[in-house]
């Protein structure tokens, strides 16, 4: 099985599938809402990731009316939402890990996670 981030197809296969221009493509790429993957001799080349976040502009321009600036600032939204999705993860784990006593129980842990800070303490400390 192919990796998701692989770039595999071709501008003319993407529009092809997707029933839309080669220059709606282009388009969206010098909008900055998508990034496709360069060969040597400069043919962009789509990995699946790319064809569903298309599939997703197409969904928010025709169905719901959304223009191109406001679909990138949904996807700048969207991927916002998955990093802080994955920073609750990872805090979660810490979490699970320090109640097992994963954490020394005479040690303070400081950890910084992006913009905010979480402090785990022993109580008998106090």
């Amino acid at each position: 099985m192919k990796d998701y981030d692989e770039p595999l197809f071709l501008i003319s296969v993407v529009a092809k599938v997707l029933s839309i221009h080669p220059q709606t493509l282009r388009q969206y790429e010098r909008e900055g809402l998508i990034e496709p993957s360069r060969t040597d001799g400069r043919m962009r080349l789509y990995s699946q990731r790319d064809v569903d976040k298309v599939k997703m502009i197409l969904r928010l321009t025709r169905d719901l009316g959304v223009n191109l600036a406001g679909v990138d600032v949904i996807l700048q939204l969207k991927e916002k939402m998955d990093e802080f999705e994955t920073t609750i993860d990872q805090l979660r784990d810490e979490l699970d890990e320090f109640k097992k006593g994963g954490i020394p129980a005479k040690k303070s842990l400081v950890k910084r996670k992006n913009s905010f800070d979480i402090i785990f303490y022993d109580e008998k400390l106090k």
